[in-house]
């Protein structure tokens, strides 16, 4: 079994093409290894797209040089340490569009903040270090946390996937004319070993660009040639990605994140409590026939509220408030579905592909709590199916999933929630466990 199994089949790899330009803001992430220039280059993306104030510049500069990757490393042990440790986030516009940047951080330990930032990401885009790899070769091996990552962002179907080989300016010195010419092969070989990589993974690669953070080659302006590249400038090809569509076909569906107690806002409300979230699929309009979960009451929608109290339908991935036309208990964790033929159906049963965060191994047996939506049910791993491995790309056989790890579970629930597969649709299909006695969150969850 291939890692293509763990995912739907995706197209082998491209250079930038055919990419749209919605014009909505874009929401991407940098991850890859540890010290591959993250931060450098979402340092060098700010200034070079003058989306810098002076008095920030003035914060990040030292005997006049400007230290990028302070931009991001706000925290004082990531600026002591000189790692990325938190996921930053950080917000600029082009011309053309709007951006919000999450710096997610290499180092192992940290996996589970990446996994939170391309949770909700349209795009990742994964650095690769030329200095550190054997570039002289088409058959050379990834680093193990860009192949980790790689497989993290696909799993958690981040629509586009562009890959950054950097520091390749580092491999040519103008006093040294034998260098000449090496970041070009060093570009044509890594290039070589992420196509044969993605298509091994199942992963369609949106584009693979050379960049040079620290000098800034070809991130916001083309280099045309450098390493023998023709194609657009990496925040080129960011300003074309799409975002996540709205899941506006599928059945409504909606989890309660907040009740409001009888709101005098409108005197059509009539006194009734008004339950707020945010779509997850579907449309929430006037008129509609809802089932409450858990539970087997039923109700009719009488009025939609959007994010501004304006009535009227809202679409999936924007918040809505729900008044019905009965009193029913419905409280926060709790699910409002359409109800009738094609409503999602609630399980007890799950299999899912679990990426392991917790320093305490997975094993069948344990306890956790799982949180979905808003609503917390207690979750006992039944079966570890098989683990899967990063290095040869096979489900193999295993009793536990350690740190990191990623493999196939069977997961019992004490009480049934409502899902649908993660390829399906972001919400519904996802969980986390949070051990119970420590309360740190061990797992992503990922249903099948």
């Amino acid at each position: 079994m291939t890692a293509a199994t763990l995912c739907a089949d995706r197209a082998a790899p491209t250079e930038a093409s055919g990419l749209n330009d919605t014009g909505a803001a874009l929401k991407f992430i940098t991850c890859g290894s540890v010290d591959d220039g993250k931060s450098t280059l979402i340092g060098r993306l700010l200034i070079d797209s003058r989306a810098v104030l002076l008095d920030q510049l003035a914060n990040v500069s030292k005997n006049g040089e400007v230290d990028l990757a302070r931009f991001t490393d706000g925290l004082s042990a990531e600026r002591e340490q000189g790692i990325t440790i938190d996921v930053a986030y950080r917000y600029f516009n082009t011309a053309r569009r709007k951006f919000i940047i999450g710096d997610a951080p290499g180092h192992e330990q940290y996996t589970r903040n990446m996994v939170t930032a391309a949770s909700s990401a349209d795009a990742a885009v994964v650095l690769v270090d030329a200095t550190k790899l054997q570039w002289q070769t088409d058959s050379l091996e990834l680093l193990a946390q860009t192949r980790r990552h790689c497989l993290l962002v696909n799993l958690l179907r981040v629509p586009s996937i562009v890959f950054a080989i950097n520091k390749l300016d580092a491999l040519e010195d103008p006093r040294q004319p034998q260098t000449e010419g090496q970041s070009a092969v060093a570009f044509a070989n890594i290039r070589h070993a992420l196509e044969v990589f993605s298509r091994a993974a199942g992963i369609t690669v949106t584009a693979i660009v050379p960049v040079s953070a620290l000098q800034g080659h070809n991130v916001v302006e083309p280099a045309i040639g450098w390493c023998n590249y023709q194609g657009p400038s990496l925040l080129q090809i960011l300003e074309q990605l799409p975002v996540v569509p709205a899941q506006t076909a599928a059945s409504f569906c909606l989890p309660v994140q907040w009740v409001e107690q009888f709101s005098s806002s409108s005197d059509t409300l009539q006194g009734r409590r008004i339950f707020w979230g945010r779509v997850a699929s579907g449309q929430a309009r006037v008129g509609q026939q809802i089932a409450v979960l858990p539970g087997t009451q039923t109700a009719t929608v009488t009025q939609v509220l959007g994010h501004t109290r304006q009535p009227g339908a809202v679409q999936s991935g924007h918040s809505a408030g729900i008044v019905l036309d009965r009193e029913v208990d419905v409280s926060r964790g709790d699910w409002l579905l359409a109800a009738g033929p094609g409503s999602a159906n609630p399980s007890r049963e799950l299999l899912a592909t679990v990426a392991w965060m917790d320093e305490e191994p997975l094993v069948a047996g344990r306890v956790y709590w799982a949180l979905h939506g808003h609503r917390w049910v207690k979750a006992r791993i039944k079966r570890i199916v098989h683990k899967f491995d990063i290095a040869t790309l096979m489900a193999e056989e295993a009793t536990q999933l350690e740190a990191n790890a990623m493999g196939q579970v069977e997961i019992s629930l004490h009480e049934a929630i409502v899902v649908q597969p993660y390829r399906r649709s972001r919400l519904l299909g996802s969980l986390i466990l949070v051990d119970t006695a420590s309360h740190k969150t061990a797992g992503a969850v990922l249903v099948n």
